[in-house]
């Protein structure tokens, strides 16, 4: 439990207990984050599973990842910050604990799929194979469901 206390311990924990202002402002950057991510892969991961056929994918597909990534980017760097706040208290919560096991898994998928030839060629605008469309809404099903356990964790 030391670690836990030294991440309480941290001056931008101490800040976020100290300034409720601070709290809200990195929390609010934490659901931009957030609103990012899942705002930027989901198109991207229906379009995959072939639906919003309305663009070319290898138009659209660009934007979407960068805007993915910096949401990924700002979600985990807020996240972290915020979980340093009362990490014991997190660590025990097993709503916590499912958003974290899901990210993971989340992350895991996108390693692969962006290891993939099939997903490269999908996003140069091949059609998608099989395998595609099926990391693609395991992607959406992993993301709306951290989405989901996030919110959990203030019901636990």
């Amino acid at each position: 439990m030391q670690i836990f206390d030294l991440l309480a311990a941290w001056p931008g924990a101490v800040w976020l207990q100290n300034s409720g202002t601070a709290y809200l402002l990195v929390n609010a950057a934490h659901i931009l984050g957030v609103a990012l991510l899942v705002g930027a892969i989901l198109p991207l991961d229906l379009r995959m599973i072939g639906f919003l056929r309305t663009h070319p994918i290898e138009a659209v597909a660009p934007l979407l990842l960068s805007v993915a990534s910096m949401g990924l980017a700002l979600a985990l760097v807020t996240g972290l910050w915020l979980f340093t706040v009362q990490p014991k208290l997190y660590a025990a919560n097993p709503a916590f604990l499912a958003k974290l096991v899901l990210i993971a898994l989340a992350l895991a998928n996108i390693w692969a799929q962006h290891r993939s030839a099939p997903f490269q060629a999908a996003l140069r605008g091949e059609c998608p194979s099989a395998a595609v469309r099926a990391l693609a809404g395991l992607s959406a099903l992993l993301w709306l469901s951290a989405l989901v356990a996030g919110r959990w964790i203030g019901f636990v």
